[in-house]
């Protein structure tokens, strides 16, 4: 894959063409195609599903500092779907919150950089993989920021089999009663999971109904626009009170056409070679979107 040096988008008030916010998901999806081709392999078809949303929310959304992971006004992400840590690794250092580099010790024995959110890590909020916890930890987040009286936002972002947990459920209704406005989640809508088509499993949600019934404001996307992505974020926060939930469906295994869309590509261990070819088909991607 072609290596550029791309801005850093200083605060969310600031505007990036949609173009950049892909060439952002495209690197993502790069790093983890490198990541997973350690001897242990690593979860890819659920971190590349997710990368416009990374993209789109740590590049043009959150209000966060590189400089300073802790700022007491910084917005808050928690990714609740913690099997997808690569990507969430990729992202924060693309955004610079660390040097890029260290990607390339995923999975050895002294990396900081675990199968799960490794909160060492600057950028990492909260440690998470255990499903139908992370819309918990953003209750309390949210709730927290009213309190506290704080002009920030939380962002929660879920996998479309994780809202099988009652959890997920028991959390929901407890924003919607506290009206969280500053709280969103955004369901990685993939459509898959480790064992197979989601519907499978539960049947044919109605993922709008539902987040609806439990008193969300819903908007539903394609996770792979930023545009779209961006003009939902945009209503938050609501001066009704609602938590927002943002239904982003998405291609599991998204950029790597020998897996895309097929459950075998929630975890694999790539070879020099797969990673060779998964580069190329991003950089023509690249090339094809330099074309428009």
């Amino acid at each position: 894959m072609t290596t550029t040096t791309l801005p850093q988008t200083p605060h969310r008030d600031t505007v990036i063409p949609d173009a950049l916010l892909r060439e952002h998901a495209r690197r993502i999806r790069g790093h983890v195609a490198r990541m997973c081709a350690n001897p242990e392999g690593g979860h890819l078809g659920g971190s590349v599903s997710m990368a416009e949303i990374l993209a789109t929310l740590y590049h043009a959304e959150l209000r966060i500092d590189p400089s300073s992971p802790k700022a007491p006004d910084r917005d808050v992400l928690v990714l609740s779907k913690g099997h997808g840590a690569l990507g969430l690794y990729a992202a924060l250092a693309g955004r610079g919150f660390f040097p890029e580099e260290l990607l390339t010790g995923y999975g050895s024995p002294d990396s900081p950089l675990t199968a799960h959110p490794n909160p060492a890590l600057p950028g990492v909020e909260m440690p998470t993989g255990s499903l139908g916890h992370g819309l918990a930890l953003g209750v309390g987040t949210a709730l927290d920021f009213r309190l506290s009286g704080a002009d920030r936002r939380c962002f929660v972002v879920l996998g479309d089999g994780e809202l099988q947990e009652g959890s997920v459920w028991e959390a929901a209704m407890m924003a919607s009663a506290l009206r969280l406005g500053r709280l969103v989640a955004v369901v990685d809508a993939n459509g898959l999971q480790i064992t197979g088509p989601v519907t499978a499993a539960m049947g044919e949600p109605c993922l709008t109904d539902r987040w609806r019934g439990f008193g969300w404001a819903v908007h539903e996307v394609d996770g792979h626009d930023p545009a779209e992505l961006r003009a939902a974020f945009a209503t938050v926060p609501r001066a009704d009170g609602l938590p927002t939930v943002v239904i982003a469906r998405t291609v599991k295994g998204r950029g790597f056409p020998q897996v895309e869309g097929q459950a075998r590509s929630h975890y694999a261990r790539l070879t020099d070679r797969q990673v060779k070819r998964a580069l190329r088909v991003l950089d023509d991607e690249q090339q094809r979107s330099a074309a428009l």
